[in-house]
C-alpha cells in the first residue's frame, strides 16, 4: 500500500518510527519494525525537502550522494546513541552520517545510500534543543593548566569566543574556524601552529564518542584507550564524537603578522626547517605560527589569500629574479600583550635576522589575536559577495616527506603548474612528526620533518579552461601520478579514495590495525560511509560505489 508522505514537516522523535515505516513503504521495502525508545528524547527528526537537500551537500560541491531518507538534530548525546543503536539492532538497517559545518569536499558527510540517515551536528536547530542542557563549562586541571568541554558539533570559532572570556584559547587551530570540534578532530585539525603544539589531535583530554553498536563511552589515554586513539584521525570510522574535552593555554592579545619572499626554493625551505626546529623554546625565542604559501601566477600574490600586501603597491614576480616564474611566501607570527610590547620588536628582529629571504619584500601588519585567528572568514564573506564561495572546490591536500620536497617543488610547481592560474592558494608549510602521535589513526611520511601541501583552488565559470572543474581534477591526477612515478611516497590528508584497495595502500601498515578498530567499534559499518573505506553489511545498502 502507498500512502502520501505527509507535508514536510520537522517530526519529533516520538514519530521516528513512523518515519521509517513511512519510508520503507515508499520505497517498496516492505514493513519494517524499528523497536526505538522515544522517551526522553529531546531531539528533533527531519523529513523536510530543505533539511534533506542541505544534507546531501557539502563545501566541495563535486560529491554526487544519494539524498538521505531522514536528517537527525540532536538535542543530546543519548539522540545520537538511540538513533545507532537502531540502527545496529535493525535486521534491514540503515547508515548514520554525522555532519559538522558541511565543508568536506568529497562528500565524507555525506551518504552514499538512500536509506542513510545524517546527523547534523552544528545546526541551528539542534544547537537551539542543546542550549537547555549544553553549556561550555570551563574547568581548571591542576598544574595551572586547563580545558574546555565542547559538543562535538561546536564551531571552532564559537570555542574561541567563549574560552575568551576566561583570558584561554585552545593551543592549535585550523586556518578556518567555521568548522566542527568532532570534523577537524576526526581527521587532524592543522594550522601553523603545529610545528608547536602538533595538530588539534594532540591537545585533547578526553572524548565522549558514540560507537557504531549505539554505545556512548567516555575514552582517553587512560580510559578505552584504542577507542581514544582511533577516533582521533579516525575519519569518523569507530564513533560519532559528541564530547571534547580541549586543552587551552593564556589567550595573546595581539599577534605582529609578517610575511616574507624568496625567489629560491631550497632558501625557502631551509628557513621554514630552521624555524620549525625552534620548537618548545621559550616564547621570546621562537615564532609561534610558520606556514608559507607558493605563488606561481601574477594574479595570486594579490588574491584574497594575499590581500595582505598593499594593493597600491603589487608586488610583481617577474621584478624579483625567480626561478621558472615561482615565488615563495615565508607567513609567521609573533604573539604578545601590554606586558610584552616593549620585547616584540627586538625578539622580532633577532629572529628575521637569521633568515635568507629577499630583503626588500618584509611585510608586517598588527592585528588583534581573534581578527588573526578569523583572518579566512573576511575572505569568506568578501567571496561570497562576489557569489565566488559556493563553487566547486577540488581541493588536494598532501603530506609530503622532507627528503623530496625539491623533487616536488620541480615537477609540480615549477612543472605542472608552470605559470597557470591557479584559482587559489597553494599552501606549504613542514611540521614536526614527534609532535604527532603515532598511535592514532592519521598516517603521515615516515620521516621526523614532513611537509603539507595545500592547494585549496575553486572551479570557476570564468570561460578560461584552466579554472574548470574538469581541469583542476585532472590536474590533481596527473599530480598524484607524478608522485607514485617519481617514488615520492605522500599521504593524502583529508584523503579521499574509492576502492578499499587504494586505502590499504593509504594506511600500509596501520590497515590491520584500522580493520581491527573498525570490527571492534563498528562491525556492521554503519559510520561515515561516505568515506567509502568499507561497505554496511545491511542486505539493504547494496548501492555501489
Amino acid at each position: 500500500v502507498r500512502r502520501p508522505i505527509p507535508p514536510p514537516t520537522t517530526m519529533r522523535t516520538s514519530k521516528l518510527l513512523l518515519m521509517f515505516v513511512i519510508y520503507h513503504l515508499i520505497s517498496t521495502v516492505g514493513l519494517l519494525m524499528i523497536n526505538l525508545p522515544s522517551e526522553d528524547f529531546d531531539g528533533e527528526i527531519s523529513l523536510d525537502a530543505l533539511d534533506i537537500e542541505k544534507a546531501s551537500l557539502d563545501f566541495g560541491g563535486m560529491a554526487k550522494s544519494a539524498k538521505p531518507v531522514a536528517v537527525l538534530h540532536p538535542g543530546s548525546a543519548d539522540d545520537i546513541v538511540e538513533l545507532v543503536k537502531t540502527a545496529y539492532s535493525s535486521g534491514h538497517g540503515f547508515t548514520v552520517s554525522a555532519r559538522g559545518h558541511g565543508h568536506s569536499t568529497n562528500g565524507q558527510a555525506q551518504t552514499p545510500y538512500s536509506n542513510g540517515v545524517v546527523i547534523e551536528m552544528s545546526g541551528s536547530k539542534g544547537s537551539q534543543l542543546r542550549k537547555r542542557k549544553l553549556a561550555l563549562p570551563f574547568l581548571p586541571m591542576e598544574g595551572n593548566s586547563s580545558y574546555v568541554d565542547v559538543w562535538g558539533g561546536e564551531l571552532w570559532i564559537n570555542v574561541l569566543n567563549w574560552a575568551l572570556h576566561f583570558g584561554l584559547a585552545p593551543k592549535s587551530w585550523t586556518d578556518y574556524l567555521y568548522l566542527s570540534v568532532g570534523g577537524t578532530l576526526s581527521n587532524a585539525g592543522i594550522s601553523g601552529q603545529a610545528f608547536n603544539y602538533g595538530p588539534q589531535i594532540s591537545n585533547v583530554y578526553e572524548l565522549d564518542v558514540v560507537t557504531g553498536k549505539g554505545e556512548l563511552l567516555t575514552c582517553s589515554e587512560e580510559k578505552n584507550s584504542e577507542l581514544f586513539h582511533g577516533v582521533l584521525g579516525g575519519l569518523g570510522q569507530f564513533g560519532i564524537i559528541t564530547r571534547a574535552r580541549l586543552a587551552l593555554e593564556k589567550a595573546p592579545q595581539r599577534v605582529r603578522w609578517i610575511r616574507v619572499l624568496y625567489n629560491n626554493f631550497l632558501t625557502f625551505t631551509k628557513d621554514q626547517e630552521h624555524l620549525i626546529s625552534l620548537h618548545g623554546r621559550p616564547p621570546s625565542k621562537r615564532f609561534d605560527y610558520i606556514e608559507g604559501f607558493v605563488i606561481v601566477d601574477e594574479g595570486l600574490i594579490n588574491n584574497w589569500r594575499s590581500s595582505f600586501f598593499s594593493p597600491s603597491n603589487p608586488v610583481k614576480i617577474s621584478s624579483l629574479n625567480t626561478t621558472g616564474g615561482v615565488l615563495y611566501c615565508l607567513e609567521i607570527t609573533k604573539n604578545f600583550d601590554d606586558r610584552t610590547a616593549n620585547s616584540v620588536d627586538q625578539e622580532v628582529e633577532a629572529l628575521l635576522k637569521k633568515l635568507d629571504f629577499i630583503p626588500s619584500t618584509v611585510f608586517t601588519t598588527d592585528l588583534p589575536y581573534v581578527d588573526f585567528l578569523d583572518r579566512v572568514h573576511k575572505a569568506e564573506l568578501k567571496l561570497r559577495s562576489k557569489d565566488l564561495w559556493d563553487v566547486p572546490h577540488p581541493w588536494l591536500n598532501l603530506f609530503v616527506p622532507k627528503s623530496r620536497i625539491a623533487d616536488f617543488d620541480k615537477g609540480v610547481f615549477k612543472g605542472i603548474l608552470g605559470h597557470n592560474k591557479t584559482s587559489g592558494p597553494i599552501l606549504i608549510y613542514p611540521m614536526n612528526k614527534n609532535k604527532w602521535d603515532n598511535q592514532t589513526s592519521v598516517v603521515t611520511p615516515d620521516e621526523d620533518v614532513f611537509y603539507l601541501v595545500a592547494l585549496l583552488r575553486s572551479a570557476l565559470d570564468s570561460g578560461e579552461e584552466m579554472q574548470t572543474l574538469q581541469y583542476l581534477n585532472n590536474q590533481n591526477q596527473q599530480i598524484l601520478r607524478f608522485c607514485h612515478e617519481a617514488g615520492i611516497k605522500v599521504k593524502q590528508y583529508l584523503p579521499s579514495y574509492n576502492s578499499q584497495k587504494e586505502w590499504k595502500g593509504h594506511y600500509g601498515d596501520k590497515w590491520e590495525l584500522f580493520l581491527k578498530r573498525k570490527m571492534e567499534f563498528d562491525p556492521k559499518h554503519i559510520l561515515a560511509t561516505g568515506q567509502h573505506i568499507f561497505r554496511p553489511s545491511s542486505s539493504s545498502s547494496t548501492q555501489s560505489w
